[in-house]
Formats: C-alpha cells, structure tokens, sequence
C-alpha cells in the first residue's frame, strides 16, 4: 500500500500583518470579518502579493470597506478583467456588528485599524481593532515601559546563572 504525498503546508494561516498599527494607535476591541473578493484577487493573495501597511477600514451607507490594501494581480491574470490593485473591497459583516461600529466612529471618534489578514480554511478574513490614535508621549512611555520589561528580564536571568 503506497502512501499518500501530503502537501507542504505551512503552519501559519497568517497571510499580512500590519506591525506599525499596535505602535500608532490605542487598540480595544477587536472584529473580524470576511472580504468580498474577486478571483485573481485570491490567487494573487495565495502567492502572497498582499500588503496591508496602511490599510482601514471606512463606513458608508450601513456597509464597512476596506480602504488602501494592496494586493498585486499576478502577470497571467485575464486580460478581459480589469485589475486594480487598490479597489475598496466590502467586509462582511452582522448588522450588529456594523451598527456598533457606527456609533464608536461617529459618536466616540474611534477609528478602525487593520492589523492582520489571514486565512481561515478557505476565506480570507480581516482583523481589525476600534483604536484611537496616540500622542507622542504616549509612544514614549510605551516604549520605556517595553525597555524595563526587556532590562529585567535580563535582570532576572543573569541572577538566576
């Protein structure tokens, strides 16, 4: 009895990060939700053509879009599908879900972070954060904080040898 070849799959889902988001803003609640796509649009996602650097997500008329995620059509895309790599794609999300979002946008001034796109068996799906942005002394004290973490962690583990 011959084996089966198994495929060589990687064990992270993650597809993008968006590392600058958790340094800009002041993150609270998180929300995930799918995208709706086109299909060169997943095939180029599957090749890893994604980035999401600078990527939001906007409300308008009660739907949720997501604004400047780049994803970069592969050279063998159709010709007769017209590819643009910047396009607002709309998220999918609950009623619920959106009529929470609107009232923390509108009424308490948060904005919408995205932070990760991933996949989950075969949908991609986004992450994003209600956040608000930091002022500069707030980066600072955030990043004294992480250096005392990391100075006595070495603390601690030179005194222990």
């Amino acid at each position: 009895m011959a084996k089966k070849k198994s495929k060589n799959k990687s064990n992270s889902n993650t597809i993008a990060l968006n590392k600058k988001a958790r340094h800009e803003y002041a993150l609270t609640d998180k929300f995930e939700a799918g995208i709706s796509l086109q299909g060169w649009e997943v095939k180029s996602i599957r090749e890893g053509k994604v980035n999401i650097a600078d990527t939001y997500v906007f409300l308008k008329n009660g739907e949720a879009f997501l604004l400047n995620a780049q994803i970069q059509p592969l050279n063998s895309a159709s010709t007769h599908v017209v590819c643009d790599p910047t396009r607002d794609r709309k998220l999918l999300l609950n009623k619920r879900e959106l009529n929470r979002l609107v009232g923390a946008v509108e009424r308490d001034g948060f904005t919408l972070v995205t932070t990760a796109m991933y996949w989950t068996k075969c949908w991609v799906k986004v992450e994003f954060y209600l956040g608000k942005g930091k002022k500069a002394h707030d980066k600072r004290t955030d990043i004294k904080d992480r250096d005392w973490a990391r100075d006595k962690e070495r603390l601690m583990k030179h005194k222990a040898r």
